[in-house]
């Protein structure tokens, strides 16, 4: 997960900052205390950070060593670098009578120039996240004495040496935190992982179970529209009205709140330059592209996880109290749970934006827990017609949100997102409410088909479903998934997901002839 290093002067609110992004972890925390609690003014101090931290965290107190301290099962959040460092200046300071003055502190700032490096070490290869705090110090007159600049000299070096190679360094100012820009780049990579999708793993001439888009292509009505859109409308630079219109009409919302988009990913994308979120929350497993897109932007990104025990149902209490944006899809992807509108709602809290991405909501007969409807003014809804339309290539997708939020994303959209063919697609879907009505009833048909066979399989595990696809679990994944593809199956592998191991497997459902040779080869695969 790599390093987060968070700077800040005294009282600036660096460590209450710290302890949220170890909080949004989601993991088991282990606190390394580096005070002393020596005089009473100090103590005080430490006092008041024991009482903000949870009951639950582990608390270890630092010695020389804190490379040590890192493990892979829990978030180690290191409070703070400075303290540390005096601590081993001080218990070296027996050293000292024998050493010649200009070189007497050099022992104790080469034992912390090896601790920092060993910690950035282990920081990289633990799967877990590492948070160390520093005072950023320095910016006043060199102190007059050789102890005071040995310690502002071991800070300096060890904070340089540490933003080198974090993931992410903040600097928290009156308890607000600025972003720092990496030394190569502003941008914040994303593990390849959140960028892998099912329309990769479609050979030609495969049997396509992995992509969730219903088969066949467009409608013919859809065809007309575009057919029409394309004499009339190229030429020109594209014009929303119309689409923001029937949009509008078919959700029961103004204009204002409608914001079309190049497909559902980039109403996503616009999130975290529109909102410019402290702390994000993604519902996991779920569509993968809103997290990296937060990545990044370089916002800090908590992942609440959905559990399979409890059928992957919406859990709010697993959402940090510290995010102030919430991203969930609903259907979700890949397990297909659809949430109750409670639930979802749920999640809502003073100064938090929550986002609801309903991509495959309209694949759902009446669309029982869809808020597209709910003038909320805290709630955005993301919808795509790239699925129940077959149309991926147009890319179209909009935002539902209520004026201001809508305003704040047209803010950062780039000019004519929304091309003439994908306006006039959602144009035409919108006045077309029973063509999406029949689309949701044939992806249920096609669903209960699927879901009735893979039942019949020893060896498989099924989850309720609400859209297109389902997911399941099979001792071993990737060889069943070769074996799917050697018989030209492409299914999706859900390992990427997070929450989801290599044994989970997104499968689409197709008509039934389909669904029933797909069951055939994953039964004999399953069987071994």
């Amino acid at each position: 997960m790599g390093l987060t290093l968070v700077l800040g002067g005294t009282r600036s609110g660096k460590s209450a900052y710290a302890e949220s992004l170890a909080r949004g972890s989601g993991l088991p925390v282990r606190y390394v205390a580096t005070a002393d609690d020596g005089d009473d003014a100090f103590a005080a101090r430490i006092a008041a950070h024991v009482l903000r931290r949870a009951a639950e965290w582990e608390t270890v107190v630092a010695d020389d060593q804190l490379a040590s301290f890192a493990r892979p099962d829990r978030c180690v959040l290191v409070d703070g670098l400075g303290t540390w460092i005096a601590g081993v200046i001080d218990r070296g300071a027996t050293e000292l009578c024998d050493m010649p003055p200009g070189a007497a502190f050099d022992p104790a700032r080469s034992r912390v120039r090896d601790e920092v490096a060993a910690l950035a070490r282990a920081a990289a290869a633990s799967a877990a996240p590492v948070i160390v705090v520093a005072e950023q110090a320095g910016e006043g007159m060199l102190p007059a004495d050789a102890l005071s600049r040995a310690w502002l000299d071991a800070l300096g070096e060890a904070t340089q040496a540490l933003a080198a190679v974090a993931e992410r360094a903040v600097l928290v100012v009156a308890g607000r935190p600025i972003e720092l820009p990496r030394a190569t780049d502003g941008a914040c990579p994303a593990d390849a992982s959140l960028r892998q999708h099912g329309d990769t793993l479609v050979r030609a001439g495969d049997a396509d179970h992995a992509v969730n888009v219903l088969a066949g292509g467009p409608p013919a009505w859809l065809r007309t529209a575009l057919t029409r859109a394309l004499e009339d409308d190229v030429a020109a630079y594209p014009r929303e009205e119309a689409a923001l219109a029937a949009l509008a009409a078919l959700h029961g919302r103004s204009p204002q709140e409608i914001v079309p988009t190049n497909g559902a990913a980039q109403a996503l994308w616009l999130l975290p330059a529109a909102l410019r979120p402290r702390l994000a929350a993604c519902v996991h497993p779920g569509f993968t592209e809103t997290e990296a897109a937060l990545r990044a932007h370089r916002v800090p990104v908590a992942r609440a996880l959905r559990s399979a025990d409890e059928d992957f149902a919406l859990d709010p209490s697993a959402v940090p109290e510290a995010a102030d944006l919430v991203v969930v899809g609903n259907p979700a992807s890949p397990s297909g749970t659809l949430d109750p509108p409670e639930s979802v709602l749920a999640l809502r809290r003073p100064g938090r934006v929550v986002v609801v991405d309903e991509a495959f909501m309209d694949l759902v007969p009446g669309e029982p827990a869809s808020l597209v409807r709910a003038p909320l003014p805290d709630v955005i809804v993301v919808r795509s017609m790239t699925k129940s339309l077959a149309i991926p290539g147009l890319r179209a997708g909009y935002a539902v949100a209520p004026a201001a939020l809508a305003d704040r994303l047209r803010a950062v959209r780039p000019p004519w997102s929304c091309n003439a063919l994908a306006l006039a697609a959602l144009q035409a879907m919108a006045q077309r409410p029973e063509a999406l009505r029949a689309a949701a009833v044939r992806a249920q048909a096609e669903r209960g088909d699927l879901e009735q066979r893979l039942t019949q399989i020893d060896g498989l595990r099924l989850w309720p479903a609400a859209a297109n696809y389902v997911l399941v679990r099979v001792h071993d994944g990737p060889g069943v998934t070769a074996r799917l593809r050697d018989a030209g199956i492409a299914v999706r592998p859900a390992g990427s997901f997070p929450g989801l191991t290599a044994g989970d497997l997104r499968i689409t459902a197709r008509a039934p002839r389909d669904n029933e040779r797909l069951a055939d080869v994953l039964a004999a695969a399953v069987a071994g």
